[in-house]
């Protein structure tokens, strides 16, 4: 029996082995990148309905922004909603006949895991400098300074464990009654792994969400809301 941990190996470039989870991903990216362009091409001043559910699904993601983070959404955007549809989209390629997961495989959550980690870093430094974001592991003082670094470490490796531990488990539990029990039988859990899926991906886009945020949160960050302007605007002089 083959471990859950292994990767299906699907060709060879060179010496370089490119599984299954490295393939669908490229094919999700292809399908992101081409479908941006599809639409970007086709905005029109009167929204179609695909593109008014496009605009939702946007403003859903800024509201999700303001209320996780408390700042404008503008600078995180991209980067949140991308992260979010990759793993929900990832995470949703089971329905394919013979597809496992990508996020199903250790590789592809630490990936993910180090870019949220990369992300906090990089946010982390253009709100506050390099100075003012070493800052932030000397709160609230600088006895702390070493536990908030080993918190900056254990936080991105949670991140992983618990994308892989949720998807996985889903995936092995799903081939056990599969192998037992025929086809039909697994239709109910196959509909629950796919709702965690959707749940996995929201949990692990809302703690990337609180991570940024609290690298940014004492930086002079000036992409924080504007309280005056509101006011201003719905008291037109």
């Amino acid at each position: 029996m083959n471990s859950p941990l292994a990767s299906l190996v699907m060709f060879h470039l060179g010496s370089v082995p490119i599984t299954q989870a490295v393939v669908v991903t490229w094919v999700i990216m292809i399908l992101l990148v081409l479908g941006a362009l599809m639409l970007k091409r086709r905005l029109k001043l009167v929204p179609s309905r695909s593109q008014a559910a496009f605009e939702l699904m946007v403003d859903t993601v800024d509201a999700q922004i303001r209320d996780t983070m408390q700042l404008q959404p503008e600078p995180y955007r991209a980067f949140i909603g991308t992260l979010f549809i990759y793993i929900f989209l990832a995470n949703w390629s089971s329905l394919v006949p013979g597809i496992k997961p990508p996020t199903a495989q250790l590789e592809t959550d630490i990936a993910l895991a180090l870019l949220v980690f990369v992300a906090v870093v990089g946010f982390g430094v253009r709100a506050g400098g390099i100075r003012g974001y070493l800052a932030t592991f000397a709160s609230p003082n600088p006895i702390m300074i070493p536990l908030n670094f080993v918190e900056s470490l254990t936080r991105t490796f949670s991140l992983f464990v618990r994308l892989f531990g949720n998807v996985m488990s889903g995936v092995f539990v799903i081939g056990i009654v599969l192998s037992l029990a025929g086809l039909l039988v697994p239709i109910p859990l196959m509909a629950l792994d796919l709702l965690t899926g959707a749940v996995q991906a929201y949990i692990f886009t809302v703690l990337a969400m609180v991570f940024i945020a609290g690298a940014v949160s004492d930086g002079p960050h000036p992409s924080a809301p504007d309280s005056s302007q509101p006011e201003l605007s719905r008291n037109p002089p």
